[in-house]
């Protein structure tokens, strides 16, 4: 990638976010305090989130499933899509990162909502499978890459019917095309895409993009039953 492709990718993220999803008081500020707190640069962009929003929405998704909650960012989007009585709830691993994100949620009115749960996600999907909650309807993937394949397969034990799972950051500047790598993103990442490809109850596809994420893309999932 070029200097001047970055510009351009850059620029042209930046025009679509501010005419399409422009960011309101509460997702400013949770970028802004989680960048204060020196948590990574690695939130999804907002026309990126405003697409996670339009997807839940058109799911008609009252219960969503998140893994990787960061500072909030992609929750407050998606948070947004839930009806009154929905819920939403997100998986993180260090406790800073989920103390930010409880505030931003706060701020943003939509505690009540949701529900972020601390510890490592192959830990805590047991014990909510024993809560034997209601199905999910959409599911969102966004943390260590290592474990994509085993969140995939969690998704399908926890989702109804024509829900649906979305796996970001699944092309890494193209490396996902080295089936030699030793890189455990990358091997996990096409582990679960495998997956994908190969289940009975999925029907999917991936899209790389470019923006000010670099270059990228990110894989749907529908369970068929």
């Amino acid at each position: 990638m070029s200097r001047a492709e970055s510009r351009i990718w850059n620029d042209v993220d930046a025009y679509l976010s501010a005419l399409l999803a422009p960011e309101d008081e509460a997702l400013t500020a949770a970028l802004r305090d989680s960048d204060a707190a020196g948590l990574p640069h690695i939130n999804v962009a907002p026309n990126q989130g405003k697409l996670l929003q339009l997807l839940a929405q058109v799911q008609g998704a009252r219960r969503i499933l998140e893994f990787g909650t960061l500072g909030g960012y992609s929750t407050i989007w998606l948070a947004r899509a839930l009806p009154e009585d929905g819920r939403l709830i997100s998986f993180e691993y260090e406790v800073r990162h989920a103390e930010v994100a409880r505030r931003n949620l706060d701020r943003a009115g939509l505690g009540r909502l949701v529900e972020v749960r601390v510890g490592p996600a192959l830990q805590s999907l047991p014990k909510l499978a024993d809560e034997n909650p209601e199905p999910f309807d959409f599911v969102f993937i966004d943390a260590d890459k290592a474990n994509n394949r085993n969140y995939v397969e969690w998704a399908l034990k926890l989702t109804r019917p024509g829900a649906l799972i979305v796996l970001d950051n699944v092309v890494r500047a193209g490396r996902i095309t080295d089936a030699g790598s030793d890189d455990p993103g990358i091997r996990g990442t096409r582990a679960a895409l495998e997956l994908i490809a190969s289940h009975p109850r999925v029907s999917g596809t991936a899209v790389q993009t470019v923006g000010s994420k670099g270059h990228d893309g990110f894989a749907l999932a529908r369970v068929l039953y």
